[in-house]
């Protein structure tokens, strides 16, 4: 028997990546990271079977992210490296003004290079 987990769908050879749980009671599927160890009462899916799984009419499908997967860019993060990108196009001179400008309105700043700031605790 391989180590290996496989994807519980029929004529599916491919490995499995997440656990499929049903909750009778609530009406819910729950789709999460691979369990630890393989149920009876539990379906092992494979990448693709875990993101076209539906839910039959009336239940929910409730999908666990797992932790040590990464996570995809929000829109905070990618506004944040627009602006990373702005700063860093910015002529000198006036990034220059715009750091002395920031260290003074920043108390909380201690130190700069590039477009990375150095900030003081806030328990000091």
């Amino acid at each position: 028997m391989s180590p290996v987990r496989r994807c519980s769908r029929t004529a599916c050879g491919r490995p499995a990546v997440a656990t499929l749980t049903y909750v009778y009671a609530d009406s819910t599927a729950v789709l999460g990271p691979l369990a630890t160890y393989a149920e009876p009462h539990c379906y092992d899916l494979c990448a693709e079977h875990s993101e076209r799984l539906t839910a039959p009419r009336g239940w929910e499908v409730v999908r666990l992210t797992d932790a040590s997967a990464p996570a995809r860019p929000s829109g905070d993060d990618l506004e944040a490296l627009a602006n990373a990108v702005r700063e860093a196009a910015r002529p000198q001179g006036r990034a220059a003004e715009a750091q002395s400008g920031r260290r003074t309105a920043d108390p909380m700043e201690v130190a700069r290079r590039g477009h990375l700031r150095v900030l003081r605790s806030p328990d000091n």
